[in-house]
C-alpha cells in the first residue's frame, strides 16, 4: 500500500515536473522570438526542473526494474547463478544509492546553512539536494524489493 502510494505520488510529481519544463521552455521561446522578451530565469528553471525530474523518476525506474542491463554473458550461466547475481547486483545498487543519498543529504544541509541559492531567481538549493537524497533512498528500497521479487 505504501509502495503504491509512493509510486503514484512520484508519477504525479514527475508528470507535473515534465509539464512545467515544457511550459517554461515554450513560454521562453515564444517570449524570446515573438515578443523579444525572454522569460527571466528560464535557464535556471530548466536546470532545476530537469534535475528534479531525473530524481523523481529514479525510484520509478528502480521499482519497474527498468535500468539498463547488459547481459551478454549472464544468459549462459545456470539459473541459480543468474538469480544470485541479480540479488548481488540489487544489493550493490542499493548500497551505492544509499551512499549517494547520504552525500546529497549532507550537501543539502551545507547548502541550507550557507544559504546557497540560484543567481537570478534566488531559489534555495538545499531543497533540491534533500529531494535527491530522498529519491535515492526510495530508489534503493524499490531496487531491493525488485531484486527480492526476482
Amino acid at each position: 500500500m505504501i509502495e503504491k502510494f509512493a509510486k503514484n505520488a512520484l508519477e504525479f510529481v514527475s508528470g507535473a515536473l515534465l509539464v512545467s519544463l515544457m511550459l517554461v521552455t515554450g513560454v521562453d521561446v515564444i517570449g524570446r522570438y515573438l515578443l523579444n522578451k525572454p522569460l527571466t530565469g528560464a535557464f535556471e528553471l530548466t536546470e532545476m526542473l530537469l534535475g528534479a525530474l531525473v530524481f523523481a523518476s529514479l525510484p520509478l525506474v528502480s521499482r519497474a526494474g527498468a535500468h539498463v542491463d547488459v547481459d551478454m554473458l549472464t544468459g549462459c550461466l545456470p539459473a541459480g547463478v543468474q538469480r544470485a547475481l541479480a540479488v548481488l547486483i540489487g544489493l550493490l545498487s542499493a548500497a551505492v544509492l544509499l551512499f549517494f543519498a547520504l552525500r546529497l543529504w549532507v550537501l543539502g544541509n551545507k547548502q541550507f546553512i550557507d544559504g546557497a541559492h540560484s543567481e537570478s531567481l534566488n531559489v534555495p538549493f538545499a531543497a533540491f539536494a534533500w529531494f535527491g537524497a530522498l529519491s535515492c533512498v526510495l530508489a534503493a528500497i524499490f531496487g531491493l524489493i525488485e531484486a527480492y521479487r526476482r
